[in-house]
């Protein structure tokens, strides 16, 4: 049972990323990181030909996370390719993206296998279940936001702390140092919001007695300078700029000079009475339960919770912020369930909670179902490159396309990856993807700012364009460009409410078609996002 419901949540996370094998706008740096790091190594020669020199960004970020999952992804890679599986550079993004999910996998059934010894099987049972049928987190843990790998090394300090016998009272004091050391790695390279994750938890740690304060200070102490030190002297070299501490770097930008309020600014609540919501969805009920039911719980809990109370001061909020803290709500969600399931054979009452179990799950995998259909259809960047080079294949249209992304398809998925007729290729020189005829390159141009009247100039040098502006719009694209294709992309889920009129229900037989008509309750609304144009002759 053990290694079914781990290949449960491993499953989880793989059929996310296969299902929606696109990226947006927040993971490109660390995408076009791991594409650099594989296509031109990590040799100072090289390093003017990265992303980030072009497209630096509002700050500078970590590259130890894109190099150390390209390092990771290595192996899979040159295993998928003796394997047959590797034919263009999105096969290597689709890689990439499943190890990243592999690693935030494994730590997830560290804490399931943890959770289990703590609380009891049927804990460990529930929290596979619950965790696999949300939506934000399964969704996320492929894509490679920097949030997404932070969760790595604080899952690991999760499991540490919840990975002792049931009565055991106190966590080990190796355990302890351990979850110090990973909080701060997180919070100093990775991610800096991590600290505030980190304070409460020392606080309780203090108070409770575990550690001392001498030793949680000397411990701190040295984790915060190996940690700086890797990140300077890592970053300094990728940035060309010594020194630089991306992360505080970011802390400066965003909280200091409250430049994070340029992305907007929400309510102190939003964290508690929106995007937590959001992101346990069932599980929010029963883990706010399991503070009162359980103490083990209080002592998981209340850090977690003390955390959400630090981010909400901040005026920008996003629920990747706080993305952090689901594994122990799950945690408590899942024993509060197990304490459900038990009263079945009781009380009318312990039946109904009983119920409500299979209940609740089946509610998350419906919002789920519906989350994943929309996200899968959000993409229009990513599914209008792909459906370009099959409209154009490779060596068959001459000369070599120029074809401008426009910045919404070069926030909605058009990434490096999918540049499949253009260098870089792969450097381990994979016959499939090496690039034989460099004057047949394709050129594919991200210049933003461009108007439609430059873009359809006689001395503009652009064959194609994804345009995100219909060409009935503006007579300079109408003149000199054919629509190609028209790609459209997810607004809403519309309910069709005379489905649910009792007249047309009643007038109707219960056949087929009416089930059939039924199971189009809810349908997909989209509109045009993007439309891919030729220059006329």
């Amino acid at each position: 049972m053990s290694l079914v419901l781990d290949g449960l949540i491993f499953a989880v996370g793989w059929t996310h990323v296969l299902l929606a094998p696109y990226t947006k706008v927040e993971e490109s740096f660390n995408l076009h990181g791991v594409h650099d790091a594989l296509m031109y190594g990590v040799g100072p020669a090289n390093l003017h030909k990265y992303d980030h020199v072009i497209f630096p960004g509002a700050v500078p970020r970590t590259f130890i996370g894109s190099v150390a999952l390209a390092w990771i992804a290595t192996p899979v890679i040159r295993l998928a390719a003796w394997a047959g599986y590797l034919n263009t550079k999105f096969d290597l993004q689709i890689i990439v993206r499943l190890v990243l999910a592999t690693l935030n996998a494994l730590a997830l059934s560290l804490i399931r296998r943890g959770a289990t010894r703590r609380f009891g099987r049927p804990t460990g049972l529930f929290f596979a279940l619950l965790t696999c049928s949300q939506f934000h987190y399964p969704f996320w843990m492929g894509r490679t936001i920097p949030n997404m790998y932070a969760t790595i090394p604080v899952n690991l300090a999760t499991y540490l702390l919840i990975n002792r016998a049931p009565n055991a009272v106190k966590t080990p004091h190796r355990s302890l140092v351990s979850v110090v050391f990973l909080l701060v790695l997180a919070a100093v390279v990775l991610r800096a919001e991590v600290a505030a994750l980190l304070a409460p938890l020392c606080i309780q740690m203090l108070y409770r007695r575990q550690i001392s304060f001498g030793e949680l200070l000397k411990v701190g102490l040295i984790s915060s300078i190996a940690s700086v030190s890797l990140t300077v002297l890592v970053d300094s070299y990728f940035w060309n700029a010594f020194p630089l501490w991306p992360e505080f770097s970011a802390i400066y930008f965003n909280v200091l000079e409250g430049k994070s309020a340029e992305w907007g600014v929400s309510p102190p609540s939003t964290y508690f009475i929106s995007y937590l919501p959001k992101l346990l969805l069932g599980s929010l009920p029963l883990s706010i339960i399991g503070i009162f039911i359980d103490n083990r719980l209080r002592t998981l809990l209340l850090p977690a919770l003390a955390f959400v109370a630090l981010m909400s001061m901040l005026g920008h909020k996003e629920w990747r912020f706080i993305v952090y803290v689901v594994p122990a709500c799950n945690i408590a969600a899942a024993r509060v369930t197990s304490v459900m399931v038990s009263r079945r054979k009781g009380t009318l009452v312990g039946r109904l909670l009983f119920l409500a179990v299979p209940a609740i799950i089946a509610a998350n995998m419906l919002v789920t179902v519906l989350s994943t259909k929309a996200s899968m259809d959000n993409y229009p960047g990513g599914e209008a490159l792909s459906v370009f080079h099959q409209i154009y294949p490779a060596n068959t249209t001459y000369p070599p396309p120029h074809v401008h992304i426009s910045n919404l398809a070069a926030q909605s998925g058009a990434s490096l990856f999918l540049q499949l007729n253009a260098p870089p290729q792969y450097y381990l020189q994979h016959p499939i993807l090496k690039t034989d005829d460099v004057h047949n390159s394709w050129i594919y141009n991200k210049t933003e700012n461009l108007s439609a009247s430059s873009l359809s100039s006689r001395t503009s040098p652009f064959t194609h364009l994804i345009s995100e502006f219909s060409p009935d719009a503006d007579s300079s694209l109408e003149k000199k460009w054919r629509t190609v294709k028209v790609i459209k992309g997810f607004d809403r889920w519309v309910l069709d409410k005379d489905l649910l009129k009792p007249a047309k229900v009643l007038s109707e037989k219960w056949d087929v078609d009416l089930v059939k008509r039924f199971a189009g309750l809810l349908r997909v609304e989209e509109s045009d996002k993007l439309w891919i144009l030729e220059r006329k002759a």
